[in-house]
């Protein structure tokens, strides 16, 4: 009799499977099986890229001569630790009794790789290969993804791309680490006083050391620009609120030297000469020129994907990104979330269509319950589809993160930090369905001796979405705004009688001193975010939903970069308050690329880099052509650090930015082993 295989990537999502499939299974050493079908698991990767010395073993010694590195054809092998597990699993894949081989690796281009490369190695032939491609672990959509399998050819494209970021990853990691560490390794080893000192480098993992060095050195060199600005304090009927002078068209100070901006001056002598000339003359009044009264309409944000949740849960909760992505991956696995490495932050339309099933099991969930049992109620998900939330052109391989409405009996086994970043999940997912928060905007321009007093004002007059933002442990989202806030109807109904040619009554004008602020250093939510915007710390949402390409490393791999670096002592990162700085070792490292590969400090690059692999996965351009692009940048850049002697000049780079360190703080690094160094990002 003829069987099917199923393959997973994890025991516990092969456990999953043969649960949802109804299999009466016996289970056996590494797989499970029923009369007509087979379960059975990967554990994460069982077979890599063999080192250079598989090649020949003189390559074993790291030599500038044997460089650049850049083999014909790829060796592999299997991971020593798990050869018990892949042997099972390659016997199989080749047993004669199973027919077809149904691919249930997660569904991006790490799990196509992961069982490509088993495959490979266990010499699969004349089976049928299908690929299930799923969104989340519930047993209708594996049964969904099993029932739609599709041909695993159809999937070649993808695999060629997670192919290639691998020997990319590979060439670069061994041939510029080799390279730097030959070159100048001693160079940074005798300046720390250390024996040896290995030089990791990587094609993303080097690109986001640069972000943080040069964000630490502007920081540096900052200097801070002293304003004074000139208020007027109203009182309106036992209210009082302020305007803030500025220098508009027909004020003695218009495009002044004198400025600070057009609302500051340079010297607070100037500022103290306005603030008496306003003052004379009594009685302190104003008249108004202009008000303007409009509504204002903020719509709930885009869904997560996993940059914007890692960076909301560094902010709230002060985790890192690779502790948000392992408490995801669990929500994922638990059923609960759906595919949580996706850099979509939309929804499918087939997807929509169904969504009333998703906030239906919601009902449960005592912290929502009510606006999920609202939602259903008035119907709010029915034109959904006529949204900005749903968008197949948007969608790669997954859609945005949100919450399968199942398993939610699978929360209390869940830790208190997991529920509550599966709670942050929720209400993003639920604010969708309602309305825009509206606000009432009034902006007041007031003259007093031809000088004009700006003041505006914000009231929320429909919390819409925001009804839903409000988290059971206390955190809300701060509302970022200029405008003074009231929630004083009486005062804003005084407002609202205002009209142009009244007279407003002051109190007094006063100074108040501010001064410029230097860049802000990352966080590792920031970073993330910096990191999907292709180097670019894009700050408002809308104009991030826009940003077209790839960015540096994919949402798969970036928090395992930024955990690497922290590993390696080239960044420091606070746990506190997840701030990240460079280490002495990490400024040193900056400095030896910017001075030998300057290229790989580039986010634009590499992030060019990774939107080629896109091109690739698409079919937009052949491996072929993305592989001679690659090793004419391997060859080119290795021939120019071959000719250079610029060891010498090093040493005032690294004075420059030792004596930001404490004698002894950051001089401490340990000997990088050979994986930290060789097959890097």
């Amino acid at each position: 009799m003829s069987k099917s295989l199923f393959i997973a990537e994890k025991p516990s999502v092969a456990q999953e499977f043969a649960k949802a499939l109804k299999l009466n299974t016996s289970r056996k050493d590494g797989y499970l099986e029923s009369e007509n079908t087979i379960v059975t698991w990967c554990v994460g990767h069982l077979v890599t890229m063999s080192y250079p010395e598989a090649y020949d073993p003189a390559l074993k010694r790291w030599s500038l001569d044997t460089l650049p590195f850049l083999p014909e054809d790829f060796k592999y092998e299997v991971i020593p630790s798990v050869k018990k597990q892949f042997d099972i699993v390659s016997g199989l894949l080749n047993r004669k009794d199973v027919e077809t081989i149904y691919v249930c690796t997660d569904s991006g281009r790490e799990g196509e790789y992961i069982y490509r490369l088993v495959a490979m190695m266990a010499g699969v032939k004349d089976k049928e290969q299908k690929r299930v491609w799923i969104d989340s672990q519930t047993e209708e959509e594996i049964i969904r993804g099993i029932r739609e399998a599709k041909s695993l050819s159809e999937y070649d494209n993808l695999s060629a791309s997670a192919y290639l970021r691998a020997k990319e990853d590979y060439l670069m990691g061994i041939n510029f680490s080799r390279l730097l560490s030959l070159k100048y390794g001693n160079a940074v080893s005798n300046y720390l006083g250390s024996r040896y000192q290995a030089i990791s480098v990587g094609r993303v993992m080097t690109c986001v050391l640069g972000m943080v060095v040069r964000r630490e050195r502007e920081i540096r060199e900052f200097v801070k620009t002293p304003f004074y600005r000139v208020l007027g304090k109203f009182e309106l009927q036992g209210h009082s609120f302020e305007g803030e002078w500025r220098a508009t068209q027909g004020s003695r100070y218009f495009q002044s030297p004198l400025l600070y901006k057009e609302n500051g001056f340079k010297k607070k002598e100037t500022a103290k000469e306005l603030a008496e000339l306003l003052s004379a003359n009594p009685p302190l009044q104003a008249v108004v020129e202009k008000i303007e009264r409009k509504k204002e309409n903020k719509n709930p944000p885009l869904l997560f994907n996993l940059a914007e949740l890692q960076n909301e849960c560094s902010r709230l909760f002060k985790l890192s990104p690779d502790e948000t992505l392992k408490i995801v991956q669990e929500l994922y696995e638990k059923k609960l979330v759906t595919y949580p490495r996706t850099d979509a932050r939309v929804l499918s339309t087939a997807v929509a269509k169904e969504i009333q099933k998703n906030i239906g099991g919601l009902r449960s969930f005592v912290h929502v319950g009510a606006y999920a049992e609202e939602i259903l109620a008035g119907q709010m998900y029915k034109n959904l589809l006529k949204t900005r939330y749903v968008n197949d052109k948007q969608i790669t391989d997954h859609y945005a993160i949100i919450p399968t409405g199942q398993g939610l009996n699978a929360l209390r086994s869940v830790s208190v930090q997991g529920e509550k970043v599966y709670e942050v999940i929720v209400r993003r997912f639920l604010s969708i369905f309602y309305p825009p928060a509206v606000y009432q905007k009034i902006s007041l321009v007031s003259v007093r001796e031809k000088e004009r007093l700006f003041s505006s004002f914000k009231v929320l007059v429909s919390e819409g979405y925001l009804k839903v933002s409000g988290y059971s442990f206390g955190k809300k989202k701060e509302e970022e705004t200029s405008e003074e806030e009231t929630q004083d109807s009486a005062f804003l109904e005084m407002l609202q009688n205002i009209r142009k040619g009244s007279i407003l009554s002051i109190q007094r004008f006063f100074i108040k001193e501010g001064e410029t602020s230097p860049p802000k250093r990352y966080t590792s939510g920031s970073m993330i975010l910096a990191m999907e915007n292709a180097g670019q710390l894009i700050e408002g949402e809308e104009l991030r939903a826009q940003i077209k390409g790839s960015g540096i490393g994919t949402s798969a791999t970036r928090a395992e970069i930024l955990k690497k670096l922290v590993t390696i002592q080239y960044l420091a990162l606070n746990k506190k308050t997840q701030v990240i700085t460079p280490t002495l070792l990490g400024e040193m490292i900056f400095d030896v690329v910017n001075a030998s590969i300057r290229s790989l400090l580039s986010p634009e690059l590499t992030a060019s880099w990774e939107k080629g692999l896109t091109y690739v996965a698409e079919g937009s351009i052949t491996p072929q052509e993305y592989m001679e692009k690659l090793e004419r940048f391997i060859r080119s850049w290795t021939q120019g650090v071959l000719g250079l002697r610029n060891q010498l000049m090093l040493k005032q780079f690294f004075d420059a930015a030792a004596q930001y360190y404490q004698k002894g703080t950051g001089n401490k690094t340990r000997k990088s082993n050979r994986c930290d160094t060789e097959k890097g990002r």
